[in-house]
């Protein structure tokens, strides 16, 4: 996987096309075995059908864990998640961590609200104006990391925490809750077809990023970036444009996140985001193990985000105390990481 272990290049990288487009080039080795390749692509959506399978007949959870209301509202609450998750493995493709996005989606959320809150901006400038603004700090986030090569865990830290620190003088530590658009609130908290609406901007934003990945040359590109810079560089790809590029649309898409989130919450509070940094986070790492093993891609991700979900629901249901959230997050990010380095590595050897 290009963004941890920095191995061989993924199949469709741009730089791999270069060296299969030549008709002296060795023939690729023979493809794994189908039916051990479909198992390693879809072993993380085959456990979360088993552990809902599980929940659905548990005593404790099997008349609710099915119920359209909670899976609509576990498809709402997970909307968010899901898309910081998606934002966070665009830098994570070009071998960049980006912890910032976090905090950044935190400060549209309160932004988004102050403007129209203390300023009367009307809806949709505040939506431009704070995606506007994520972008521009995921801007920041790609010079300092690409020009001034800072270490990006520790620019990214340090931006969530400058960012946390906005946040807090902004709000004065209290939470903002009135002159919210009721539009945004409604939009927030309304289904469609027994779907809340935000998950349809979710799945369109997704979308959107597996076409750009997966069937441009840019999105090749990337792969190619995060598989080894310097060969990229080498084949006449801007490594340093490329990965910035990819912070300002992380930042942007915070900036989506948050302004969801006050959608669905209808205030904004004082809070650093890690609420659903963490999550987003084992989710991008959980999804580098499914689809296409080894990589961090767009379906994978939200198949990482329904696993998640779906265990932390279960087992809410099921009586588990408050602290079993935070600690499965926990635990499943630690595994995710060690799974995902280890099928990179893997990949690395035998490819």
């Amino acid at each position: 996987m290009p963004s941890l272990t920095e191995t061989a290049a993924p199949a469709n990288s741009a730089a791999a096309d270069h060296v299969q487009s030549d008709p002296q080039a060795p023939l690729a080795q023979p493809t794994r075995q189908p039916v051990r390749a479909i198992l390693e692509s879809n072993a993380l959506l085959m456990l979360v059908v088993v552990i809902g399978i599980f929940f659905a007949i548990l005593p404790k959870s099997r008349g609710t864990f099915l119920s359209a209301s909670n899976l609509a509202y576990l498809l709402g609450n997970q909307a968010t998640v899901a898309l910081l998750a998606l934002a966070a493995i665009l830098p994570l493709i070009c071998g960049y961590f980006d912890f910032s996005v976090g905090a950044n989606s935190a400060l549209a959320t309160v932004f988004a609200a102050g403007l129209m809150s203390h300023h009367g901006v009307p809806l949709g400038v505040a939506c431009v104006a704070v995606i506007a603004i994520g972008g521009l700090i995921g801007l920041i986030n790609g010079i300092v990391v690409t020009r001034f090569r800072l270490n990006a865990f520790v620019a990214t830290l340090g931006m969530a925490t400058l960012l946390s620190g906005i946040i807090q003088w902004y709000t004065g530590g209290q939470t903002i809750l009135a002159g919210i658009s009721p539009t945004l609130v409604n939009f927030g908290n309304s289904n469609l077809f027994g779907i809340p609406e935000v998950v349809y901007v979710v799945v369109l934003i997704a979308a959107a990023l597996w076409y750009l990945l997966s069937h441009t040359p840019y999105g090749r590109s990337l792969y190619a970036v995060g598989a080894n810079p310097r060969a990229a560089q080498l084949v006449g790809i801007r490594s340093a444009r490329y990965a910035t590029v990819t912070f300002v649309l992380a930042g942007a898409i915070a900036g989506v996140v948050g302004v969801l989130q006050l959608a669905r919450t209808g205030s904004a509070t004082a809070s650093d985001g890690t609420s659903l940094l963490f999550p987003a986070l084992a989710a991008a790492f959980l999804g580098a193990t499914a689809v296409r093993p080894g990589f961090f891609n767009v379906w994978g991700t939200l198949i990482g985000v329904l696993f998640v979900a779906v265990a932390v629901s279960g087992l809410t249901l099921a009586g588990a105390s408050t602290w079993v959230s935070p600690v499965f997050n926990g635990i499943a990010l630690l595994a995710a990481v060690g799974l995902s380095t280890w099928l990179g590595r893997h990949r690395g050897r035998t490819s």
